[in-house]
């Protein structure tokens, strides 16, 4: 088998999500391919749609049912272990690729010997093939056989998960997998990967279509999530760490993990309206004084952050409880001046 696709389902029936994913899965140009769909334990029609694309393309699609959730990360490894392709990728369920995608990307791994091999992506918010904006995350710095100066330009951006393909003996062979049971895996696993690649090549097409809605993890914002993220940040820092890329690799870590761990989910967690509480930020600023007292020291502090953020952080580091309350009136009075406009 040439390429596996790993699709994670977990209550995606509605609005035709689920099967405008599949339809262009179903039509990829690429020979000798398996879909390998995981039912996540949706509630949902979801495992409904995922046997009628069973029944149409028994040659291709496989569906594996999960009893219980073990959310996309757990999803996606069950789908590794299925997968007897010599290639794989992942796709979310609700996003959609051109119909050449895979055949062009295993086409490049195979042409020039890389071990993963990405691509550029638009974000949309309706069902179409139009692009709206061609993004690229990766340079042409980044690409290539990766030596140490290209690994440490590497990691300060790596690019999604899902962009890309993998030969299977990279992930296997380095016992490579993705968090369970949390929100968020993508931010631990994707810093671990990037440390075995050994060729990275790129694409420069905006083949994946990436779909933001309401119901989208990017724009639902919960306690419990906020709590994920910084499972994931120490995870990836904890996992790093293990498999001895920590010292080598240091300033990279640290600024991934602050974007991560801090920047990302405390800017989130303070716009959540009730419910929120200082011990869980008061916590996020003592783990950043144990594991990195001088981050804002890093070279690459700040890259992702905007001056008020920069400001706001400053407070936070000197007297949370301040910030606390400062960064809560401010978007309260946000909150009101764009209730009055619309």
């Amino acid at each position: 088998m040439k390429l596996s696709i790993i699709v994670p389902v977990y209550n995606m029936a509605g609005d035709g999500k689920l099967n405008f994913c599949l339809d262009s899965l179903v039509a990829q140009t690429i020979s000798d391919y398996e879909i390998i769909a995981v039912n996540d334990a949706s509630t949902d029609a979801s495992i409904s749609i995922l046997r009628q694309y069973e029944g149409k393309y028994p040659e291709k699609f496989r569906v594996v049912d999960l009893p219980v959730n073990r959310h996309q990360g757990g999803a996606r490894n069950e789908g590794i272990k299925e997968a007897t392709g010599e290639w794989i990728g992942f796709i979310d369920s609700d996003d959609w690729i051109t119909a050449d995608y895979y055949e062009k990307l295993v086409k490049k791994g195979e042409e020039t010997g890389a071990d993963v091999v990405g691509c550029g992506y638009t974000v949309v918010g309706e069902h179409t093939f139009n692009i709206t904006r061609e993004i690229h995350d990766i340079t042409d710095e980044q690409v290539g056989v990766l030596t140490d100066e290209k690994r440490h330009k590497f990691l300060k951006n790596n690019g999604s998960m899902v962009m890309k393909v993998y030969r299977a003996s990279l992930i296997k062979d380095n016992n490579l997998s993705f968090p369970e049971n949390i929100f968020y895996e993508d931010n631990c696993a994707g810093p671990v990967w990037a440390m075995y690649f050994k060729h990275f090549e790129y694409v420069r097409e905006p083949m994946y279509f990436y779909y933001q809605h309401d119901s989208s993890t990017v724009h639902t914002i919960t306690k419990e999530r906020c709590a994920d993220r910084l499972t994931a940040g120490t995870m990836m820092l904890d996992e790093l760490k293990k498999r001895g890329f920590f010292e080598k690799y240091k300033t990279e870590i640290e600024s991934l993990f602050t974007q991560t761990y801090l920047v990302n989910t405390l800017f989130s967690y303070m716009r959540i309206r009730r419910g929120k509480k200082f011990s869980f930020i008061s916590q996020m600023r003592t783990t950043m004084l144990k594991e990195f007292p001088g981050f804002m020291e890093n070279p690459e502090y700040g890259r992702f952050m905007d001056d008020e953020q920069k400001s706001y952080l400053v407070l936070f580091m000197k007297n949370p409880r301040v910030f606390y309350i400062k960064y809560s009136l401010l978007w309260f009075y946000r909150d009101l001046r764009y209730k009055k406009k619309n």
